[in-house]
């Protein structure tokens, strides 16, 4: 969906491979709506997310899934980069943040709060993809 060859979108994916966070808007099922920070894996196609099965976001999802994710604004508003896409919530088996790309990623945040992956895997055990429609 980005095309790489193009220096402002080869910076979107350089963002959206690094940066930590992302916050994710869905709408509630009486129309308020939601926002929340989430850890995140972007492949290149699509965002994974791991959820709490009980969360807000997860019932916003189920009635409404299309979703606004905004980067972290790391350069005081000079920097930032929004998405539009439909959610996916997938199957638990298989897809978990013991991923090795997700390990990578968040491995020493994991340690400093912490949250070992075999531990995460168990709180966040509901993965959530999301398929960018507009950047």
């Amino acid at each position: 969906m980005l095309d790489l060859n193009d220096p402002k979108q080869a910076h979107k994916d350089q963002r959206l491979r690094s940066d930590p966070i992302i916050w994710l808007c869905s709408v509630r099922p009486d129309g308020r709506p939601h926002a929340a920070a989430v850890w995140f894996l972007w492949d290149g196609s699509s965002i994974l997310i791991f959820s709490m099965p009980t969360a807000q976001k997860l019932r916003n999802l189920r009635h409404e899934p299309r979703v606004t994710l905004a980067l972290d604004d790391t350069h005081a508003g000079d920097d930032p980069i929004t998405l539009e896409g439909t959610a996916e919530i997938l199957e638990p088996d298989g897809v978990t943040p013991q991923l090795p790309a997700f390990a990578e990623k968040y491995g020493e945040l994991m340690k400093e709060i912490d949250l070992p992956p075999e531990k995460m895997a168990q709180i966040y055990s509901q993965p959530i993809r999301i398929t960018p429609t507009r950047f």
